[in-house]
């Protein structure tokens, strides 16, 4: 039987972008759902210069993390280990860092989508309550069956298809609420509103978008895909791709929420309350679309999360990494315990997301500083060393991520 052409250039189109899909999977979760949402209700588009701003460094990074691995054919932390003298505490310390904090948003992650869940349910079936728990406890187990079972490659489609659920829904949202276009354009020029709490939107911006996690992560899923330094121009191409689709899929939420809960002076500060405020905008249809969207935004984001400890600890031992090993299945079974933290605390899910995104805005210069020095060392990279606009790049990354670093240590002692 003959293949069809063009289906065939769009699953070889999709293969060529693994770890960008799995990166946007793991980046563009509830956290940047509901950060996007309220930025845009509360000051429209007007910020939209820190969300591409944030999207050029995270380019810089994921091709700079992508680079190193290819060239040297190990993962980053075990490239610290190796090349620094205090590489191994630096290396500690970037996983200590990255797993608790991932371990905070999973509670966060799995607690909104649970909310949204049961109030997808109680609007499609009149009225009819489902208990948070019992959503998790769903969600979490179809997750360890497909890890148990599964492999990188399986992983890949079911993310693929995810955020192209994710992708989809927002734009049908987009276009059902019918926004204010002449609004939307003028919130554009870029500015720095003078109101209480905008530069700490800034940096929830650029923690929920330029986020360590996801370069330690980039070094990983480019080493699962079996790339090596023929493919530094497919890695590059594949960065790009990853980058432009954050940009788009969270300014098309920036978007929703400047079109529409901007121009009526509503204020957003939980995601299920963007639920409430939508549906008498794009009516039940709108809603039920939005809650698809965002739970496939959160349920992309939860994947990659229960494997950054097994991967990590592979990482930094320089091990191959073997999901279905008794270690690694133990650390993902004690991650997913992790996801029923909102059924047992006080604390709201948004609260822990906004937690879990300072804590990791403060690893950003831990991992861009020592991946500037690496890049430039001949011993370790030859002839593939920065060129001038990647080394511009890559300290403008570094003062970046001091300057949102001072933002989130503000935010939190205050």
């Amino acid at each position: 039987m003959k293949k069809n052409p063009l289906l065939a250039r769009i699953l070889l189109a999709f293969s060529a972008i693994g770890p960008g899909l799995f990166l946007i999977g793991y980046n563009i979760g509830t956290g940047s759902v509901t950060t996007m949402a309220k930025t845009g209700a509360e000051h429209g588009m007007t910020l939209f210069w820190a969300l591409v701003l944030s999207c050029i460094f995270t380019y810089v990074l994921m091709v700079a993390y992508g680079k190193v691995t290819l060239v040297t054919g190990n993962t980053i932390l075990f490239n610290f280990r190796k090349w620094f003298k205090w590489g191994k505490f630096l290396s500690i310390y970037i996983m200590i860092a990255l797993i608790l904090g991932e371990l905070l948003a999973l509670m966060g992650v799995m607690g909104i989508v649970a909310d949204l869940v049961q109030e997808g349910v109680r609007l499609a079936f009149d009225d009819l309550e489902v208990h948070r728990g019992w959503i998790i406890l769903t969600f979490s187990v179809l997750l360890y069956i497909l890890l148990w079972y599964g492999r990188y490659q399986i992983f890949e489609r079911v993310l693929t298809v995810l955020v192209l659920l994710m992708g989809l829904s927002f734009m049908v949202v987009f276009f059902l609420i019918k926004p204010d276009w002449s609004a939307l354009a003028a919130g554009l020029m870029p500015s720095i509103p003078d109101t209480p709490g905008a530069l700490g939107l800034i940096a929830a911006i650029a923690g929920t978008t330029c986020s360590a996690a996801v370069f330690v992560m980039r070094s990983t899923v480019v080493a699962e895909k079996g790339w090596g330094v023929a493919d530094l121009d497919t890695e590059k191409r594949d960065a790009a791709v990853s980058a432009f689709m954050m940009l788009f899929l969270s300014g098309i939420i920036m978007a929703v929420g400047a079109g529409t809960l901007h121009v009526m002076g509503l204020k957003l500060d939980e995601t299920v309350e963007m639920i409430h405020l939508l549906a008498p905008i794009g009516g039940k249809a709108a809603a039920l679309i939005l809650i698809l969207g965002i739970t496939g935004a959160g349920l992309s984001t939860v994947f990659p999360i229960v494997l950054i400890a097994p991967w990590l600890f592979a990482d930094y031992m320089g091990k191959p990494r073997n999901i279905h090993s008794f270690q690694s299945r133990m650390l993902i079974l004690i991650a997913l315990f992790f996801a029923f933290g909102t059924v047992f605390l006080s604390e709201r899910p948004p609260a822990l997301m906004v937690f879990s995104q300072a804590f990791q805005a403060c690893i950003l210069p831990a991992v861009a500083i020592p991946v500037f020095w690496l890049i430039n060392q001949r011993t370790i990279m030859q002839e593939h060393r920065a060129g001038l606009s990647l080394n511009f790049g890559l300290i403008a990354v570094i003062l970046f991520s001091l300057l949102t670093t001072y933002f989130a240590l503000v935010a939190f002692f205050s």
